[in-house]
């Protein structure tokens, strides 16, 4: 490195966003993700010993994937590598695999290649480095937003471990907020900042998770609001709510006004009163909360509350919540309304609510009874004999009664396990479309 790369590198440092900045140079920095990497967890373990082997860390934007990866840079011993797959290409890789095989034939050292964004690579470009990482040429650290059953090849993903990373909690998120406030060296210290409770608990609230968020809006408020009398720069909610755009009404220290009001939502479409639905959406509209975050509660009420009362309900509910991430605000009150409104009115009905919650406790009782041998599978395999040897039988389906092989489509048949099988689960009500099933039920002797 000459003296024109070392001051590239060093003025990088000093002038890169504070998100960047502020990233964890070491395991016991990170906040969050106690599941993956608390001290008694397989990757804090395989990090600090240095023996970790290829991993593919994947999560919503924010969350800390490249943050860990950036701690397995400052503590392993082996060469790191790292490419972005939406800038690089197969030559770059090819770069780094002789890089990679020179190092191990010289120094007997291995290297650690980050990949950024994976799924944008191709199959192709994906299968290039699956012999390298099968003879340990190098050790892969993929990073990816999207679920990897989907967008990794499958031979990519048998040679890695996945670990799942989760949005932040508001507590997570305060505490790097506040951290980056108070931080001296690489946060905003120097500018002798401070941030109020309320102002904190409000921008940890509304980032839904992602640290990134958070912190841009925190250095923009610090870069664009002049000092108070006392030399000292105030980030009140006023300009936290500038900073990100979105407004906070009646936010307190701990966030109840926003679990409130989403109750109160809730609660007033559950009990059918669409005039208060609609107000306590305006709310929550106003306050900037996530319109995604709306449509997943109509949705959850539709099903929960209303159910077969009226299945239309959970239609209209999907419907709203897949357009509103098309169109956003502020049409997409309009779209949210509807939906409420819908929700509000319908019959309702949480008959399969305690269905699922009834099987469920039954099943944490008995456990996995053995299912009827007429219902079972009978493609396990071609060869009977084959089937036989992994403990399946051929008579697999035998005495199946197929219902419409009878009049009315239906047929008096055992389905339950038999330690079970007078079990009753969902009792539909007599409210809407489930009078209809009610009576279909009692017509057939099921009640």
């Amino acid at each position: 490195m000459d003296l024109f790369d070392y001051m590239r590198e060093t003025n990088k440092k000093s002038e890169s966003p504070l998100a960047s900045r502020m990233r964890p140079e070491s395991l016991d920095e990170i906040v969050g993700q106690e599941h993956i990497i608390g001290r008694d967890k397989l990757l804090y373990r395989a990090i600090k010993a240095d023996k970790l082997g290829s991993v593919l860390l994947f999560g919503p934007p924010g969350t800390g994937k490249t943050t860990i990866a950036k701690v397995i840079a400052h503590t392993t011993n082996a060469d790191f590598e790292q490419l972005n797959a939406t800038t690089a290409g197969k030559k770059d890789m090819e770069e780094v695999v002789v890089r990679a095989k020179q190092n191990m034939a010289a120094y007997a050292r291995k290297t650690i290649l980050f990949i950024d964004e994976i799924h944008r690579f191709n199959k192709a470009q994906q299968d290039y480095l699956l012999p390298f990482v099968e003879d340990g040429t190098i050790i892969l650290i993929g990073a990816t937003t999207e679920n990897p059953y989907f967008e990794v090849n499958r031979a990519l993903l048998s040679r890695s471990r996945l670990f799942e990373l989760k949005p932040l909690s508001s507590q997570d998120i305060k505490k790097l907020v506040l951290r980056a406030v108070a931080d001296d060296k690489k946060g905003m210290g120097m500018y002798h900042a401070y941030i109020d409770d309320n102002a904190a608990s409000f921008i940890s609230d509304i980032a839904e998770g992602d640290a990134r968020t958070a912190l841009n809006a925190v250095e923009l408020g610090v870069l664009t609001t002049d000092p108070e009398p006392d030399g000292r720069i105030h980030l009140t909610i006023d300009v936290m709510q500038e900073c990100i755009q979105k407004r906070a009404i009646g936010y307190d220290k701990d966030g109840n006004n926003h679990y409130d009001t989403i109750s109160a939502f809730i609660k007033s479409m559950r009990g059918s009163d669409p005039d208060a639905a609609v107000y306590y959406l305006a709310r929550m509209l106003e306050a900037g909360e996530d319109i995604k975050f709306i449509a997943r509660r109509i949705m959850i009420c539709a099903s929960e509350d209303v159910g077969n009362a009226d299945p239309m309900a959970l239609n209209v509910a999907v419907s709203a919540s897949l357009a509103v991430e098309r169109v956003g605000m502020p049409e997409a009150r309009i779209l949210l309304s509807q939906a409420a409104v819908y929700v509000a009115s319908a019959p309702k009905s949480n008959a399969s609510y305690l269905a699922v919650n009834a099987a469920i406790a039954k099943v944490k009782e008995t456990g996995n009874l053995p299912i009827p041998v007429y219902l079972r599978d009978i493609h396990y395999e071609e060869n009977a004999s084959e089937a036989a040897g992994r403990g399946h039988f051929a008579g697999n389906g035998t005495g199946y009664k197929y219902a419409h092989d009878y009049p009315g489509h239906y047929v008096e048949q055992q389905y339950l396990p038999d330690e079970v099988k007078d079990e009753h689960f969902y009792n539909p009500g007599t409210n809407g479309y489930e009078n209809t099933i009610h009576g279909y039920f009692k017509k057939t002797g099921r009640e």
